[in-house]
């Protein structure tokens, strides 16, 4: 992939330029970078599994990539939620691709499970519910989906 532009204001584009912090901002923690993409853990853990997939540019929208990004982008994302379904083994994962107030292109993954929060309805974005215990904790998470990405 050629150089790109990394807003210095944007969560995701900082995830890039400093690999070495585990903190994405106040919302996310980093599990690492596929080829197209960066890959995070959603802080806010009402569906367990919840991560975000964002594009490495800094771009808005899907009509911002060529047609080989875009193919290669939603294979990563692919790639992500067959990880998901191995690890976490829901009954479908929810996809969302948000951004009126961010300019990052990203998909929120949401591992959903029948008879549980929010079954049959469109995930909250942010309940502020629940919060795993530690950083440990989302380094579990982050291994787990590093072996299974091959990161």
């Amino acid at each position: 992939m050629t150089e790109h532009y990394l807003d210095p204001e944007c969560g995701y584009c900082q995830a890039q330029a400093h690999p070495e912090e585990k903190h994405v901002g106040d919302f996310a923690y980093l599990v690492g970078e596929l080829a197209n993409s960066v890959v995070v853990i959603f802080n806010e853990q009402s569906h367990p599994g919840r991560v975000i997939v964002a594009h490495k540019k800094h771009v808005s929208e899907m009509v911002d990539l060529t047609d080989a990004e875009r193919n290669d982008y939603f294979s990563e994302v692919n790639q992500v939620a067959k990880a998901l379904h191995k690890l976490f083994n829901p009954d479908k994962i929810n996809y969302g691709a948000y951004g009126d107030g961010g300019s990052h292109l990203h998909f929120h993954l949401v591992p959903k499970y029948e008879g549980q929060v929010e079954w049959g309805t469109p995930f909250a974005m942010n309940p502020g519910e629940t919060f795993l215990a530690d950083d440990a904790a989302y380094e579990k998470i982050a291994a787990d989906l590093r072996a299974e990405l091959g990161l």
